[in-house]
């Protein structure tokens, strides 16, 4: 009899199956083709979280408003010299992950096939060169499986336009199957249009234009409390602050350009490819220029220092290393066809961020080390305040960091079929909200004041009204007999014209 396992030839196929493809709810097909798996061909044309319609039990047809799987124009196209021999029907088939082992089967225990052999056929159970399905213990209708055969000599076939009504909620997975030898060379055209019911946004990316449009308006209130005290105290701005400037201008401009990605994204079911782009190129600037701001001041730059010296060369090869690997990342991610690119590919482009970011974190925290011994040794106790909760609030970023990265690790490695998909747009969210947060406490650290000057770099000489006085210990002097005077008189240094000793009282001061 028939024996379904829990598990088919296609699942680790789903392991690598993405919902952000590059025309998003538009899945277009232009000539794929078939791929061998086991006893089957197979494409695969798409894996999306879709919500489930309004109830409405006497409406069986999609509508607008209701969340459905549209097939539109799908043509199989074979070779010419194919066209001479009688085919099997090709089939679509439509499955939610839940309902994964009601695909494919075995006879006695067997290896486990998709597509029905002539021992299953003597069973009963299925028709040769057929899908085997069963239908759902929870939904009797489903899974989806229909298809078209080759009329004589065509070259082409063409599927019925029809559509699906998602009735409840899941992951759904579409694959085209024929268990035809001569129609290896079968390739599939068209499109299909996924839709939810407040739009065409795949489920797992539709809260995250909610998100996008808080971070926006949190962007505009930082920006507000930031330009005003950069308008009230312009002339007490020093460099460092007008990096911060930067920063918080590209934050708003990408979290805007995210919103109206998604909105667009959401109505029309074709991502803009432009507005995607910039906001790709604008995250990336602003995460390139965050990293080498906080290194810049983690080496006392503007504060303790006035250049970097001979690591300027450094630190912008690393940032530029580092954008180039960030933009390419991200380009795919968002713009390229995601789900073509396998496991590998990804871990090949995920890893030089990776790297890259470490070795930033390992330079900032070496660095910071370095200045808060040189702001203790000379005793500049307000600047030495500053840093210390600097570096309490990248410590804290750093250790929340890795916490949320072996949570990401092991979300996706127990969530292997994409059933957690609902909350999955919390992982990239994170992100966003740590970088902000730490934006904002640098905001708070270095924000424009009537004393912003006393942060910045000055010479040597100024540095001391930095130093703490209560450290200076008062010591009365002994008296000194007259007969000495003279000759102490004589030892006194001699005080210059600018007004500096010429001798080691500076020196003195701070043993």
């Amino acid at each position: 009899m028939l024996k379904l396992r829990d598990s088919f030839f296609f699942l680790p196929i789903l392991c690598f199956c993405f919902v952000f493809i590059v025309d998003g709810s538009v899945h277009e097909y232009n000539g794929e083709k078939f791929v061998g798996k086991g006893n089957a061909f197979v494409v695969h044309g798409g894996s999306e979280g879709i919500y489930s319609s309004f109830a409405d039990p006497y409406n069986v047809t999609a509508t607008i408003g209701d969340s459905y799987i549209r097939f539109e124009k799908v043509t199989f196209r074979r070779p010419k010299e194919a066209a001479n021999f009688s085919s099997k029907a090709i089939q679509a088939v439509v499955f939610e992950v839940e309902d994964r082992d009601s695909i494919g089967g075995s006879a006695y225990g067997g290896q486990r096939a998709v597509c029905c052999t002539a021992d299953l056929a003597k069973l009963g159970v299925c028709l040769e060169g057929e899908v085997i399905y069963r239908p759902s213990t929870e939904n009797p209708n489903w899974p989806k499986v229909f298809g078209i055969s080759f009329n004589g000599d065509d070259e082409v076939a063409t599927l019925r336009s029809r559509s699906l009504k998602i009735t409840k909620t899941g992951m759904y997975n579409l694959y085209f199957i024929h268990c035809d030898v001569n129609l290896k060379d079968l390739t599939v055209e068209g499109k299909t249009i996924w839709k939810n019911p407040n739009g065409y946004l795949p489920g797992r990316m539709a809260p995250l234009m909610n998100f996008y449009g808080f971070m926006s308006l949190a962007f505009v209130i930082l920006g507000i409390f930031w330009f005003s005290q950069y308008a009230r105290f312009w002339r007490e701005i020093f460099p460092l602050q007008n990096c911060i400037t930067l920063v918080i201008t590209l934050g708003m401009l990408e979290m805007a350009l995210w919103y109206f990605d998604y909105a667009e994204f959401n109505e029309s079911g074709i991502r803009p490819v432009g507005i995607t782009m910039w906001a790709v190129s604008f995250g990336t600037i602003k995460r390139t220029i965050s990293w080498i701001i906080i290194l810049m001041v983690s080496m006392g730059y503007g504060v303790v220092r006035p250049t970097l010296g001979g690591l300027t060369s450094k630190v912008v090869m690393l940032g530029a290393t580092f954008f180039l690997a960030s933009e390419v990342l991200e380009v795919v991610e968002n713009v390229g066809a995601v789900s073509d690119l396998s496991g590998k590919a990804r871990l090949f482009l995920v890893l030089p961020v990776a790297i890259l970011d470490a070795f930033f974190i390992l330079w900032i925290f070496t660095s910071l080390s370095a200045t808060l011994n040189k702001l203790q040794a000379r005793r500049m106790t307000v600047k030495l305040d500053i840093y210390r909760k600097f570096t309490n609030a990248l410590a804290v970023a750093v250790i929340v960091s890795v916490g949320w990265i072996c949570y990401e690790l092991y979300f996706k490695l127990k969530d292997v079929y994409n059933e957690q998909w609902q909350s999955a747009w919390i992982i990239p969210a994170f992100w966003q909200v740590l970088s902000f947060s730490l934006l904002c406490v640098i905001c708070v650290l270095w924000a424009p004041s009537q004393n912003s000057m006393r942060y910045a770099y000055s010479d040597e000489a100024n540095e001391g009204f930095d130093k703490d006085d209560t450290t200076l210990t008062l010591i009365k002097p002994s008296q000194t007999p007259m007969k000495d005077f003279k000759i102490a008189a004589e030892a006194r240094p001699v005080q210059g014209h600018n007004g500096a000793w010429n001798g080691d009282l500076e020196e003195d001061k701070t043993v």
